[in-house]
């Protein structure tokens, strides 16, 4: 294994362990008792039986100190064990497998779509910068680094799903039932989220992209007789995407958080809605598997995102 590879899986560990221990810090601190929620304290059928309510905190391990649950936690997380819900009894593990396929066919789309539509557009500024061709872009940009994800969403559910009927506003079908039917519920989520990203990733490749466009060799391709095409993408373009790539992977961070409340608009059942669900049933270890799942998923990234340099630039590596 490179030295540079290793030295940077050493450094993601404690940040992957200080992002866990804080999480379940933060959920800890959350108020109410999760034992009175699930004995239904303040119900009509609540469990007014303090002796009932110390058992389930008791079989919860709620009474014992936070660091003590932490470790207990994290050893099972090691085994593939994160606990189970209150009130199904169904696995947190088994729970986010089912969920997971989801989020990530919404992510992988909406990643896609962002990509699509941010290098040629990132290019075509650069190309024309100061042009009226810029200038509208620019202003597309600013729009949608100003809307908000969910207010993207209902707009587009609202136009395409209501009043045109092209697109389901809601619902999901599994892609082993229908592929047309799986593209099309996942259209408008995945493209709700391409548009809060894409302005970003444009302006970042169009402000690389004036700067290469100036080096001297690039000049030389132009006094060569080069196409302006030609030295756009085989020139430009790679060395112009270095920083693209960090910010693709940064904003993947974006696109997870976004997914929650795109997941709960357009009812998909992904991670997002199971954590809103769980966040509203109390349901403290399937957030925090959730929480550590994403917390994990993000590290990982950014150790692809630096290994990607390597393969784009080798002496990075070195």
């Amino acid at each position: 294994m490179p030295t540079y590879v290793r030295r940077k899986i050493i450094h993601l560990i404690p940040i992957t362990f200080a992002v866990t221990a804080l999480s379940f810090l933060f959920i800890d601190l959350l108020p109410g008792d999760v034992a009175d929620a699930i004995a239904g304290v303040g119900t009509d059928n609540a469990i007014v039986d303090e002796a009932a309510v110390q058992a389930i905190r008791e079989d919860l391990g709620l009474d014992k100190p936070i660091y003590f649950r932490y470790v207990a936690w994290l050893g099972g997380a090691f085994q593939g064990e994160l606990g189970k819900s209150y009130q199904t009894g169904q696995m947190v593990s088994e729970a986010i497998a089912l969920r997971l396929p989801v989020t990530l066919q919404l992510l992988l789309m909406a990643q896609f779509l962002a990509v699509a539509f941010a290098v040629p557009a990132g290019i075509v500024t650069a190309y024309r910068a100061g042009k009226a061709t810029d200038q509208v872009v620019t202003t597309l940009t600013f729009i949608f680094l100003a809307a908000p994800s969910f207010v993207i969403a209902i707009v587009l559910a609202f136009t395409f799903a209501v009043l045109l009927n092209w697109f389901p506003a809601t619902g999901y079908v599994p892609i082993t039932e229908d592929l047309w039917g799986n593209i099309r519920s996942f259209t408008l989520p995945a493209i709700s989220l391409a548009l809060i990203e894409w302005p970003i990733l444009s302006r970042v490749l169009r402000n690389d992209m004036i700067a290469t466009l100036q080096e001297d060799y690039i000049s030389l391709a132009k006094a060569k007789g080069l196409s302006d095409i030609y030295i756009l993408f085989r020139h430009a373009l790679r060395p112009s995407s270095f920083t693209l790539i960090t910010i693709v992977g940064i904003q993947l961070g974006n696109l997870i958080s976004g997914a929650v409340i795109v997941e709960s608009i357009f009812a998909l059942p992904g991670i997002g809605s199971l954590l809103i669900e769980s966040i509203h049933g109390r349901e403290v270890l399937m957030v925090q598997g959730i929480v550590a799942l994403i917390a994990v998923a993000y590290v990982a990234i950014n150790l692809a995102v630096d290994l990607l340099y390597g393969m784009l630039d080798p002496r990075v590596l070195r």
